[in-house]
C-alpha cells in the first residue's frame, strides 16, 4: 500500500464523527467493537508506513550529510593544491605550479557539483519530514480515537447492562403486582385470628361453667350448714 493511500486512510479515519456513526447503527456495540478491530488493523499499518517513510528520511538525511561532507572535503582539497600551487610559483616552478592550479580546479568543480546534488535533495528532504510529521500526526489521532471508541463501547456496555438489570427488577415488580404473596399472608394471619378468637371464647364458656358449678357447691353448703343449726337448736330445746 502506498504512502499516499495510507495517509488518506490516517486523515479519515481519524476524522470520522464516532458519535453519528453511533446514533446510526442498529446494533452501536456490535458496530464498536468492528470499529476497534478496525482501527486496530489500520494503526498497525500506519505504524508500519509510518516506519517505512521516517527510515526512507533517515535515508536521505544520511546521503545528505555524505553528501556535506563531501562538500566540505572538495573544498579542502582545492584550498591544499592552490596553497601548493602558491608554494610553486613561488618557488618558479610555473610547471607545478599550474598542475597544483588546474587540481584545484577539478576540486572545486566537483564541489560544485555536489553542492547542486545536495540542494537538489533538500526539497525532498523536506517533503519527507511534512510527509513523516503529518502520518504521525493521523496515528496519534487514530490512537486517541481508538481510546475513545474503547472507553464508550465500555460505557455502552455498562448502560445497557444497567438498563438491563432495571428490566428485570420491573419485570419482577410486575410479576409481585400479579400475585401478591403478602396477599397470602395476610390471608393465613385472618386464620390464625379466627382460630385464637375461637379459643378464647371456648376458654370464656368453660370459665363461665366452672363458676356457676362452684356456685352452686357453695350454695348447698349453706344450706347444710342451717340444716346443721337448726337440728342443734332442737336438741336443746329438748
Amino acid at each position: 500500500m502506498s504512502q499516499q493511500s495510507i495517509f488518506a486512510r490516517v486523515t479519515n479515519l481519524a476524522r470520522a464523527n464516532i458519535n453519528a456513526m453511533l446514533d446510526g447503527a442498529e446494533d452501536p456495540e456490535k458496530m464498536m467493537d468492528q470499529m476497534i478491530r478496525d482501527y486496530t488493523s489500520n494503526i498497525q499499518e500506519a505504524e508500519q508506513a509510518v516506519a517505512q517513510t521516517l527510515g526512507n528520511l533517515r535515508i536521505l538525511e544520511d546521503d545528505a550529510k555524505e553528501l556535506q561532507q563531501s562538500v566540505e572535503e572538495w573544498g579542502k582539497k582545492a584550498a591544499a593544491a592552490m596553497t601548493r600551487s602558491g608554494q610553486m610559483s613561488a618557488e618558479g616552478r610555473s610547471a607545478e605550479a599550474e598542475r597544483f592550479e588546474n587540481l584545484a580546479r577539478v576540486a572545486l568543480s566537483k564541489q560544485v557539483e555536489l553542492e547542486q546534488q545536495f540542494a537538489d535533495m533538500k526539497p525532498n528532504i523536506e517533503t519527507q519530514s511534512q510527509v513523516v510529521d503529518s502520518l504521525r500526526t493521523g496515528l496519534d489521532r487514530m490512537k486517541e480515537r481508538l481510546a475513545e471508541i474503547k472507553r464508550r463501547r465500555d460505557e455502552l456496555v455498562a448502560r445497557a447492562k444497567v438498563v438491563e438489570a432495571q428490566s428485570q427488577v420491573h419485570d419482577a415488580l410486575k410479576a409481585v403486582d400479579v400475585h401478591d404473596p403478602l396477599s397470602e399472608v395476610s390471608r393465613f394471619e385472618e386464620k390464625i385470628r379466627r382460630e385464637e378468637a375461637k379459643m378464647r371464647g371456648q376458654t370464656e364458656l368453660a370459665a363461665s361453667s366452672l363458676d356457676a358449678q362452684f356456685e352452686s357447691l357453695e350454695a348447698l353448703t349453706a344450706e347444710t350448714e342451717v340444716e346443721a343449726r337448726l337440728a342443734a337448736l332442737r336438741s336443746d330445746g329438748a
